[in-house]
């Protein structure tokens, strides 16, 4: 009996040690979050061998998963799970598994109504794995403490948006044509430096998939330095206070190639940063060695920043209303007499197809409808203006259309009078 005791206890040792071993592990094990909006964490779970990855949820409390392994989200408690379009986790190291955790404002908010009803401070987040072969499951569970956002938090990118200096959807150049200085708005979580460069695709290049716009930070370690490059305008090393919110000046306008007809896309390339606070240490869950330092990591694609050169010019940018479809012949006010062909001129608009001149009594009433080719910015008016005019006091505009006879941009309003023939 003694003899049969002791090898059950063997077995069952050698059970729980084999268990054990296979006990799957997450780095880090515990962060500062945000308690007022998003935050996203960089996560290395590991090892997984014969398991694979399932749901994650957010909860106010975790429960024994038995018999699974773990503890598991309270039903009770479930604050919400993590969006199948959030989901950049994949395989990583040895035996690794890469989860960008992207907590959403919706999750944090209820976490904190959660803590001012009386309930624990932190939540969690709890990822399942599948066994392969027929085993238990297994739940492991981060544990998130709401903070301010501050200096405590791993840095992350919540929100980023690109624009020109000028109000428009789209901006359109001339070739050769100087473009508008642009920025970066940037949201984020935590402090550090923002490291990084800008590139622009050209014309005829191959566009960047959705993984080659993810932040640096955003990919495991073997997968860094991987992704599609272009054109290098500018680099930056900004650093960022601990409020929440910065603005990233572009490059240098000049830089921006404007010598080819095409559509070109600026790109935000943010490189990955030293953070104390968002590191995961790759041994300590059985997946590798040394530590992923994953500063300014954000669980979406980085937007891009489109400009067109040869397409016209943009109808809401400044710099080109100011010195397309102008006015230029007869002057404001003008009083002409009967003698030689009255000419009317414009300058170009380059996105024009056709020019229709315009010439209307100061009532409404059309005088004279002329339509003139691209690249003859000028019309002389036939000798019976002056006749049909009477003596009126007349107001003319130039109008760009495009192939089909569509207005592109109106001129603006000059007025004229025009002297009656004898």
């Amino acid at each position: 009996m003694g003899t049969q005791s002791a090898v059950g206890l063997m077995s069952a040792w050698f059970m729980v040690a084999s268990v054990a071993a296979a006990q799957i592990q997450v780095n880090p094990t515990g962060v500062d979050v945000n308690g007022q909006g998003a935050t996203t964490v960089f996560l290395t779970f590991g090892p997984l061998t014969d398991y694979s990855p399932a749901e994650s949820f957010w909860c106010g409390e975790v429960v024994p998963a038995a018999p699974d392994i773990g503890r598991r989200c309270d039903p009770a408690t479930l604050f919400g799970s993590l969006p199948a379009r959030y989901d950049l986790s994949r395989p990583s190291g040895a035996g690794g598994f890469t989860d960008i955790m992207s907590i959403p404002p919706s999750v944090t908010r209820r976490a904190y109504q959660a803590a001012a009803a009386g309930a624990v401070a932190p939540f969690f987040y709890v990822r399942r794995f599948i066994s392969n072969a027929g085993g238990p499951d297994q739940y492991v569970a981060v544990t998130c403490r709401l903070t301010g956002g501050g200096a405590r938090v791993p840095l992350s990118l919540t929100d980023v948006t690109l624009a020109f200096a000028v109000e428009t959807p789209v901006l359109y150049l001339a070739p050769g044509q100087s473009p508008p200085s642009l920025s970066a708005r940037i949201a984020y979580t935590g402090t550090g430096r923002l490291v990084g460069r800008w590139e622009v695709v050209q014309p005829g290049e191959e566009l960047p998939a959705p993984r080659d716009l993810l932040t640096e930070a955003t990919l495991p370690l073997e997968e860094r330095g991987t992704q599609r490059r272009y054109t290098e305008l500018q680099r930056f090393n900004l650093f960022l206070p601990p409020g929440g919110r910065a603005t990233l000046p572009g490059p240098d306008a000049s830089r921006l190639p404007v010598d080819v007809d095409g559509t070109y896309l600026v790109l935000l390339r943010v490189e990955a940063s030293d953070d104390k606070e968002g590191d995961s240490n790759l041994a300590a869950v059985g997946a590798g060695q040394g530590v992923v330092h994953s500063g300014a990591v954000a669980g979406f694609p980085l937007p891009t920043l489109r400009y067109v050169v040869g397409g016209g010019g943009s109808e809401l940018s400044p710099s080109r209303s100011s010195e397309s479809l102008r006015p230029l012949m007869p002057a404001e006010g003008a009083r002409l007499l009967p003698g030689p062909p009255i000419r009317f001129s414009w300058t170009e608009d380059p996105r024009a197809a056709l020019y229709r001149l315009e010439i209307q009594s100061v009532d409404g009433e059309a005088v004279l409808v002329a339509v003139q080719e691209r690249g003859r910015p000028a019309y002389d008016a036939p000798p019976w203006l002056a006749e049909r005019a009477a003596g009126r006091r007349l107001r003319w505009r130039v109008v760009a259309l495009d192939l089909q006879g569509s207005p592109l941009r109106r001129g603006q309003w000059r007025r004229l009078t025009l002297a009656p023939g004898p």
